[in-house]
């Protein structure tokens, strides 16, 4: 397994936001460290992420929290040398505190993430996994969790 930089996945983010999926580009979400084990990001709570009610919007959240599960397998399929193609099936939300200051996205999935690229390299199938991603505001209080299908295929 080789180290990828935060640099380059930073900078694989940002083209990722302006080229490849634009409403990365619009939350433009912060990556703050990734490791095979943990992934933490940020989406500063400002105009383009503002609600009515001054907090963070749910599609903004929803953003966050996609992108650290993908990040995870992104990551993880880099520093194999790994080719995948790489969906998300389903999502679903608890929004259980408003979030009125900026968010910090957590995945603490990388060790399932690895369990289902080995697996799609040995069978050759897509592999369909729940992946938990918890969001908290800068007083360190969960506002969201989200458990989002990642489904994977090693090409």
């Amino acid at each position: 397994m080789k180290t990828i930089s935060l640099q380059k996945i930073r900078w694989k983010l940002f083209l990722l936001g302006k080229f490849g999926i634009p409403m990365l580009g619009f939350a433009r979400p912060k990556l703050l460290s990734i490791d095979e084990d943990e992934v933490r990001m940020m989406i500063k709570l400002r105009r383009r992420t503002k609600n009515h009610l001054n907090s963070m919007y749910f599609g903004a959240l929803a953003v966050g929290a996609d992108t650290a599960a993908g990040l995870h397998a992104f990551y993880l399929s880099e520093s194999n040398g790994i080719k995948l193609s790489l969906a998300f099936k389903a999502v679903e939300g608890q929004f259980l505190k408003r979030a009125e200051t900026d968010v910090i996205f957590v995945c603490k999935e990388g060790k399932i993430v690895a369990d289902c690229l080995a697996e799609s390299s040995r069978t050759g199938e897509r592999i369909n996994q729940d992946l938990m991603i918890e969001a908290f505001n800068l007083q360190d209080e969960v506002v969201a969790t989200f458990k989002m299908t990642l489904s994977i295929k090693v090409k």
